[in-house]
């Protein structure tokens, strides 16, 4: 469906900005609430997960007319196990993930960060977004990955440098903070859980929702974007999942934690974005804090409404085709105007969190089932034998089938 004219290198360029936002600013000042420290404790898993299905995309992918690449769980499912119902339920889900995770919720968070900020009304705000965000992917993957290359670097330096300038102010407290993080990774502090079992489970819960929406890694996303790079061998993409996962699980959203621990911002009982700026707050002044923080939210949220296009229409023409996609494209832009003044922000992770599972759930499963093809694909890279490099595969397409697949 796009292109293969982008390098390995630069749809990891492209596509590492695009979860940051909702997952490691809003996600994370949300799931610390509960006082967890599930992000780092299960930052290895994440990174395993977005190796595999990464590598099984490039793997099965399929070459369009006019020699276009397109992949992603949808074409692993059907290639590798012929479970086509199953193919057919991640389209689905991922409609559903892309309509109101990200272009809900990314505009949604953009507007209430400039509304606490600034008292902009957010509805002038989702609806700038909707239309910015309709002229970039209407110009196709090439305007995508130009307008992801150049915008994300320079606001991810400054809020990194303004994420380190609070915990280096805040340094005192860094010691309690990482006991802390070890000590209540999966069992919250007294007066959030109540039965420890429930207490768990909702640890669990929380972790694994917002370390999902956070790096993708599971979810299905990322392999339709890599699918579509030009690369010698699955396995090397899927190394730079790896890469994805440990910069924004492991550094990224570690920054934005250490900073909302060590600022102590979690007792004022603010929520969300508002946690994150409260943070902020508490070393620079309030304009400085609004600053830093509304504009890498605009720029991230931004950059992953433009991203989760590609997932939008993928899943889109799987299931009905290009004609129908080009009638209904417009549904992409509507659900974030529509609930920019909806104010409990946990209501709307409740819907967030029913599109990852509607999702991931037929993905985990196809990874499971291609889990000794993906061990293949290692060890042919690792051993320098390539009889599986992409190049082959292209010739005499996929050959490797997964566990129970049907012929």
């Amino acid at each position: 469906m796009y292109d293969p004219i982008l390098d390995a290198l630069a749809f990891v360029d492209a596509y590492l900005w695009g979860p940051w936002t909702m997952g490691f600013l809003a996600g994370v000042a949300v799931f610390f609430t509960v006082r967890s420290g599930f992000f780092q404790v299960t930052g290895a898993r994440y990174i395993l997960s977005k190796t595999v299905e990464i590598t099984l995309g490039v793997y099965y992918r399929e070459r369009g007319p006019g020699g276009r690449f397109s992949g992603g769980p949808q074409a692993t499912i059907r290639r590798g196990l012929g479970w086509t119902p199953l193919a057919l339920l991640f389209s689905l889900g991922m409609l559903v993930n892309a309509v109101f995770s990200a272009s809900m919720l990314q505009s949604h968070t953009v507007g209430r960060a400039l509304l606490a900020g600034y008292g902009v009304n957010p509805y002038l705000v989702t609806t700038a977004m909707a239309v910015v965000t309709a002229v970039v992917v209407l110009g196709g993957v090439r305007r995508i990955g130009r307008v992801s290359e150049w915008l994300m670097p320079l606001m991810t330096l400054a809020y990194c440098a303004g994420a380190l300038a609070v915990i280096v102010a805040n340094a005192g407290a860094l010691p309690g903070v990482f006991s802390a993080i070890f000590a209540h990774a999966f069992t919250p502090v007294a007066g959030a859980g109540g039965v420890a079992g429930v207490a768990v489970a909702e640890a669990l819960k929380q972790g694994m929702a917002r370390g999902m929406l956070s790096n993708e890694a599971g979810l299905g996303t990322a392999p339709m974007v890599h699918a579509t790079a030009q690369v010698e061998h699955p396995f090397q993409q899927g190394v730079w999942g790896a890469f994805e996962v440990f910069f924004d699980t492991l550094v990224i959203c570690s920054l934005s934690a250490l900073a909302i621990l060590s600022t102590g911002a979690l007792d004022g009982g603010a929520t969300g974005i508002e946690l994150v700026l409260e943070a902020f707050s508490r070393v620079f002044s309030p304009p400085v804090a609004s600053l830093i923080v509304s504009g890498a939210i605009l720029t991230f949220c931004l950059s992953t409404q433009i991203g989760f296009f590609v997932y939008f229409e993928t899943s889109f023409v799987s299931l009905v085709g290009q004609r129908a996609f080009r009638a209904l494209r417009w549904l992409y832009f509507l659900p974030g105007i529509a609930l920019a003044g909806v104010a409990d922000v946990d209501r709307l992770w409740v819907v967030a969190n029913i599109s990852v599972a509607v999702t991931a759930i037929p993905n985990l499963v196809a990874m499971l089932a291609l889990g000794e093809v993906f061990r293949k694909l290692m060890r042919d890279e690792l051993s320098g034998e390539r009889a599986y490099a992409t190049a082959r595969v292209e010739e005499t397409g996929p050959v490797l089938r997964g566990w129970g697949a049907v012929r």
